[in-house]
């Protein structure tokens, strides 16, 4: 296979790991919708067990599958737990944020995340900031106004706390994201990267627990044999949430940053609350509004004018790249010119030895890697 076909083949596999991944996380605010209003359970409590379950979860999975991607290089301990703490953190801020600002603001700054990505993902790695990426940002950010309220101006009647609680939980999130694509450069396997994350990010919210609250879940027991079973379900129903929808889209996401630009992930997961939204509809009885389903579109737009903006940048860089190497392109210049007049796109084979590659091989990762 070419180089560039293996570029255009990684990028799409980038691509579809995001969307499946921002798809099972979209199904998160179900189940925590479900918990916080029939057990009645503090957010912190949650986001606690959430990660332990997680962890736990994570580990045994990969000492069954997988037991050499538990080890840590001795350099990368303190990078994880720097992690997992800004896991905390991003958990954290966004429980508070939605209590003092209400879901739509809360929302709104969350995803104000890829705004930052794309600034710092530029300024440290080189990655693309055009025009077109700009635009995809501002559009995806209106969309999720609409897709969550935030459109009426009632709702952002909120208090000076509330704005910056709300504003720092979008950095944390973009943090999150960053910490995400700097692991990918160190080497660590993202599934490596994600165990530990939530490791050390429960580590850090059993510090906040307090012991009346810590087993809330159980206390439906103290009733008798009749609290069993509603026990049994909000457990059960936690660790559902930890195993599928924690695991499937922080880790996903966290599978797609080593193949996509980190702005770009997370730009993708703009599509998160209108995936909820319509989940929402379907399962929990919601009414879907006019402007949910127009901020839908916005987002969906912002998302296809990012990778629209990536498949020409890669496939003239690659061209270029190619045309200039000669012979060294082993006959690929006209699959190049082919690849540059479909705006071909681009992404990484991470199975290439980019080392033991050849110089054009090596040439293309570099532009593949900071686009």
């Amino acid at each position: 296979m070419g180089t560039l076909a293996k570029v255009k083949r990684s990028s799409g596999r980038g691509y579809l790991v995001a969307l499946v991944g921002t798809a099972i996380w979209s199904t998160t605010a179900v189940f925590i919708s479900y918990l916080t209003t029939r057990f009645e359970i503090p957010p912190l409590v949650l986001a606690f067990w959430r990660d332990l379950f997680a962890a736990g979860a994570l580990f045994a999975g990969l000492a069954l599958m997988a037991r050499p991607l538990l080890k840590l290089e001795r350099e990368d301990v303190l990078f994880l737990v720097l992690y997992g703490l800004v896991l905390s953190v991003l958990n954290v801020l966004w429980t508070f944020s939605i209590a003092l600002n209400g879901a739509a603001v809360a929302t709104v700054m969350g995803y104000s995340s890829p705004a930052i990505t794309a600034l710092v993902g530029w300024r440290l790695w080189g990655e693309r900031l055009d025009a077109l990426k700009i635009i995809a940002v501002v559009v995806s950010i209106v969309g999720c106004a609409f897709v969550s309220g935030a459109y009426d101006p009632a709702v952002w009647s909120v208090n000076p706390i509330g704005v910056v609680v709300g504003l720092v939980a979008g950095v944390a999130f973009s943090a999150y994201s960053l910490f995400g694509k700097a692991a990918s450069k160190r080497g660590i396997n993202p599934w490596t990267t994600t165990s530990y994350a939530f490791v050390f990010g429960a580590a850090f919210l059993l510090l906040l627990q307090r012991p009346a609250t810590f087993l809330w879940l159980s206390r439906p027991l103290a009733a008798g044999a009749a609290g069993w079973r509603e026990a049994a379900l909000g457990w059960g129903m936690l660790i559902v949430l930890a195993v599928g929808p924690t695991i499937g889209g922080y880790g996903l996401y966290t599978v797609s940053l080593t193949l996509l630009p980190s702005a770009t992930a997370n730009l993708i997961t703009t599509l998160e609350p209108a995936m909820t939204a319509g989940l929402s509809f379907l399962f929990l009885g919601e009414r879907l509004t006019v402007p949910q389903l127009v901020g839908a579109g916005l987002i969906t737009t912002g998302v296809v004018f990012v990778r629209l903006g990536e498949r020409g940048s890669r496939a003239r860089r690659a061209a270029t790249v190619c045309l200039e190497q000669g012979a060294g392109c082993r006959g690929q210049e006209a699959g190049c010119s082919r690849q540059e007049a479909r705006y071909g796109d681009g992404g990484v084979d991470r199975g290439t030895d980019v080392e033991s590659a050849p110089p054009i091989e090596r040439e293309v990762e570099s532009y593949a890697r900071t686009d």
